[in-house]
């Protein structure tokens, strides 16, 4: 259970959360061009809320490897627009902004975004921390390693969980300094680290919780699965749902996903196993 203070009213999660993924981009890794039109990004939002989504999470800038970063304006024009026919069409709907640039979570948030979802935990704009920081806004802290155009070609390893715990330490303290945050720690699997060490992060989550915070988990048709498997990350799905499950059994608070219909199935089965367990101990 965790709980959130949104612009509006506290929020409490007495299951795992579904943040359901809304890329508004030419060039995102899995579905890059198939939501960056307004009516099929609605589309696709009713559907995801429908499915159980508890947040859309949009995102106007990919981060893909070997991807131009789009600049800041254009990233600006492709957000705006969406969030706010998200926010008129669907009201009660919490959104995410995927975002590591400051300027774009203080535009989107004055639009009626909930959360800002930063992949770079803080480092790529060294302006955002003291702006999240300062007006008590939602925030997912991921760890990450380098700049938007060298991150991916990091590959850490070796004891990894200490790597994010200390990372995760030193950015909550820059957030903690403001007192009443709300911070919600991802551990960027898939982000420049080795295959065995995303999985290592997989498997025990509560080395790296830092305080007892909530853990997000974002896999959804990543290198991980389909590396693996063999495949591509259109066809990642049921490896996606797979991962998914054992990151709700080892501890995870939110998921971060494409499908979310498959990822609400994997919570209420996880929850029902976890009851029935609970009922014969």
């Amino acid at each position: 259970m965790f709980q959130l203070k949104t612009q509006d009213k506290p929020l409490i999660f007495d299951r795992p959360a579904l943040m359901g993924i809304l890329n508004v981009t030419p060039d995102s890794f899995s579905d890059g061009g198939r939501y960056n039109q307004m009516d099929k990004a609605l589309q696709h939002c009713e559907q995801m809320i429908t499915d159980g989504a508890d947040f859309i999470d949009i995102g106007g800038c990919s981060t893909r490897p070997n991807n131009a970063i789009a600049a800041e304006s254009e990233e600006l024009e492709r957000v705006i627009p969406i969030l706010k026919a998200i926010r008129k069409t669907f009201p009660v709907t919490l959104i995410s902004i995927d975002t590591f640039r400051k300027n774009i979570a203080e535009a989107c948030i004055s639009e009626g975004a909930d959360l800002i979802n930063d992949i770079s935990g803080g480092l790529f704009d060294e302006e955002m921390l003291p702006y999240i920081g300062q007006n008590h806004i939602p925030y997912v802290l991921m760890h990450c390693v380098g700049t938007p155009e060298t991150m991916h070609q990091y590959t850490l390893s070796g004891d990894i969980h200490q790597t994010v715990m200390d990372f995760f330490r030193q950015q909550c303290e820059v957030l903690e300094a403001y007192a009443e945050q709300q911070i919600i720690l991802d551990p960027g699997i898939g982000f420049g680290k080795s295959l065995d060490a995303n999985y290592q992060l997989l498997n025990d989550l509560e080395r790296y919780r830092h305080h007892g915070l909530p853990v997000l988990i974002g896999i959804s048709r990543k290198s991980l699965i389909f590396k693996v498997l063999g495949t591509t990350p259109q066809a990642a799905e049921n490896g996606t749902t797979v991962l998914n499950t054992i990151a709700l059994l080892n501890g995870a608070d939110i998921l971060r996903v494409h499908d979310v219909k498959n990822a609400r199935e994997a919570i209420e089965l996880v929850g029902t196993f976890r009851e029935s367990i609970g009922k014969t101990s």
